[in-house]
């Protein structure tokens, strides 16, 4: 049993190379998340159930379908992959940046939801006050808003790493499965699965999957129960 938890090179590039994508996902993800949180919790227009509808359509979309999407967008023969390509030389479709929007898009959802819940949690008449001191409105944000509501933001950032290490269907669809550059753990798994004799390999796969996937949901419902606490 021995060989059962000894990791290849195949294995140990999908592990760093998902890790990678997740974090580069949830780090450009926060910032776009923090802003659309806040502007959604804070502000009252026409259209806005149009506008929550569209951000949270990954969330019941087919993955495959999102991914697709993105390949007639950013593909290079897409509507702006094309020009892209033409003008500039960038190739986004089937390359590691492929990988890391995909992740983008479908986490996306996840991470606004739970810094607007965070913030609509802290209480107006905080930023108001801060406002009546001389704070603008940035200023209040800044140094009232994002402290008060910074659990549900790490959760928020959490939430978005954890989606991005469980992302097949947009991936494959607009990345592809290229060993050692757009191959993660869950298109390696997918790979295994399929392949006689390599139980093994598929097992360590899923044991990492289980394990990480976990342990960011754990510390995310953490953060969680403490904002409420605090609140």
């Amino acid at each position: 049993m021995e060989h059962w938890f000894v990791f290849s090179e195949t294995e140990m590039s999908a592990i760093g190379l998902s890790f990678k994508v997740a974090l580069w996902c949830a780090v450009l993800v926060l910032p776009i998340a923090v802003l659309m949180g806040w502007w959604l919790a804070r502000k009252t227009f026409r259209g806005k159930s149009l506008i929550e509808g569209f951000i949270n359509l990954p969330l019941v979309l087919p993955p495959v379908a999102t991914g697709f999407i993105l390949l007639l967008l950013l593909g290079t023969k897409g509507l702006i992959g094309h020009w892209l390509n033409e003008l500039l030389g960038i190739r986004i479709a089937f390359t590691y940046y492929a990988a890391v929007i995909a992740s983008m898009i479908v986490s996306f959802p996840l991470a606004v939801r739970a810094i607007r819940l965070s913030i609509e949690m802290v209480d107006p008449g905080f930023e108001e006050a801060a406002k009546t001191l001389g704070a603008s409105t940035f200023q209040s944000f800044v140094r009232v808003t994002l402290p008060l509501a910074l659990p549900g933001i790490i959760s928020g950032f959490v939430l978005s790493f954890a989606r991005s290490l469980g992302e097949f269907g947009a991936t494959i669809i607009f990345a592809g499965n290229i060993s050692g550059e757009t191959q993660t753990i869950p298109l390696a798994l997918f790979n295994q699965i399929q392949m006689p004799g390599m139980e093994s390999s598929a097992f360590r796969l899923l044991l990492v999957a289980v394990l990480f996937s976990f342990l960011a949901m754990a510390f995310s419902e953490y953060l969680v129960k403490k904002l409420h606490k605090r609140n």
